[in-house]
């Protein structure tokens, strides 16, 4: 039960970040595809710098999660055709849809209830590529 609450808490806190940085205004992420304006920018290349920084920790510390497991990282494949045809649909759905899946939950959680329906998409979407997973190269 501590680590639900623990989970809870970080989510929250990450929900609160996301709206007051503007992280999740759909504003925000327009002017972000249009270039015109370094805000998105400038959160992205901040996370970028806070995960590479993170996980070089996780890695050479040895750190456990928060229930005290081992936190392993298998190595990534290579190959840029994944990356591409995989970041192609998901720039194209945070574009169309003006939020990736954490400000989903941010936004709905402040009140704007239509991206219910981005929220019940994004969750057809995994449970289709979950289907289609044994068939697609990987």
């Amino acid at each position: 039960m501590i680590n639900t609450i623990k989970y809870l808490l970080t989510g929250i806190a990450f929900g609160i970040i996301m709206f007051k940085s503007e992280a999740a205004s759909w504003f925000r992420i327009i002017e972000m595809f249009q270039f015109d304006a370094f805000h998105m920018y400038g959160i992205i290349g901040s996370a970028l710098v806070v995960g590479v920084i993170g996980m070089q920790l996780i890695k050479r510390a040895q750190l456990n999660s928060f229930s005290g497991d081992a936190i392993v990282i298998p190595p990534k494949a290579k190959g840029w055709k994944n990356y591409l045809f995989g970041g192609t649909i998901f720039g194209l759905g945070w574009g169309l849809a003006g939020a990736c899946p954490g400000p989903i939950f941010t936004l709905i959680g402040a009140g704007f209830l239509p991206l219910i329906v981005v929220l019940l998409a994004a969750l057809a979407g995994t449970f289709v590529y979950g289907m289609l997973r044994p068939n697609l190269p990987h």
